[in-house]
């Protein structure tokens, strides 16, 4: 599976950005799907993740409330629905995939995108 992470940019406090996560591979849909994020200077964060059918979905407490995870499968993509964003939300985002459940750490998936930069200024 290839991943194409896009979507970032630049957003003032309280706007929203919608990431997306393109998928390349038809066993697509038997993946879970996680995003994560990493400020400079700091370690990769786990923000949420989907299973393979969407019926499932699961949030970092950081986020919860604001940020909704979501998966088109006939379209091969994730997103990731970023709301209500705050300056210490900016991080180089980074879409990931693993068959099987969706866990939290960032060892357990195989399959990673490039990133996109989510700014938010105060």
């Amino acid at each position: 599976v290839q991943l194409q992470a896009s979507g970032g940019g630049l957003v003032q406090a309280g706007g929203s950005l919608t990431l997306s996560c393109a998928a390349s591979g038809r066993t697509f849909s038997s993946y879970a799907v996680a995003w994560f994020r990493q400020a400079p200077g700091k370690e990769r964060d786990f923000v949420a993740a989907i299973n393979w059918s969407g019926g499932s979905t699961y949030y970092a407490d950081s986020v919860k409330g604001r940020f909704t995870i979501s998966r088109d499968n006939a379209g091969n993509t994730v997103y990731l629905r970023l709301n209500s964003l705050k300056p210490e939300d900016t991080a180089l985002y980074y879409c990931a995939a693993r068959s099987g459940s969706y866990v939290a750490s960032a060892l357990r998936y195989a399959y990673w995108g490039q990133g996109t930069q989510v700014t938010v200024s105060s």
